[in-house]
């Protein structure tokens, strides 16, 4: 389990932490980082947008969110994208 969870709302123009176009998330463990991002079907994978946006090398901006918060992002996405989310193709 991690030891700790911190949230990021992707964000850019007109979109804010109420319409974000992603979220993602850094799990802190004693072995390291782990870098994810909320897929369409409500799945974490490892991304490397984080690390890019730490280096100025990402377009959007990210903002840290609560985990509440957080969870008021994924209920956006579920609103949009349905109760079970979209296939996704790996």
């Amino acid at each position: 389990m991690p030891d700790k969870i911190t949230y990021y709302a992707v964000i850019s123009g007109d979109r804010t932490i109420d319409n974000p176009y992603g979220l993602l998330r850094r799990l802190e463990q004693n072995n390291g980082l782990i870098d994810e991002g909320l897929r369409e079907d409500f799945s974490w994978d490892s991304t490397p947008l984080i690390v890019e946006w730490e280096r100025g090398d990402f377009e959007d901006d990210l903002v840290e969110v609560t985990h509440e918060q957080a969870s008021r992002i994924i209920e956006y996405f579920r609103e949009r994208w349905g109760p079970h989310g979209q296939p996704v193709n790996s």
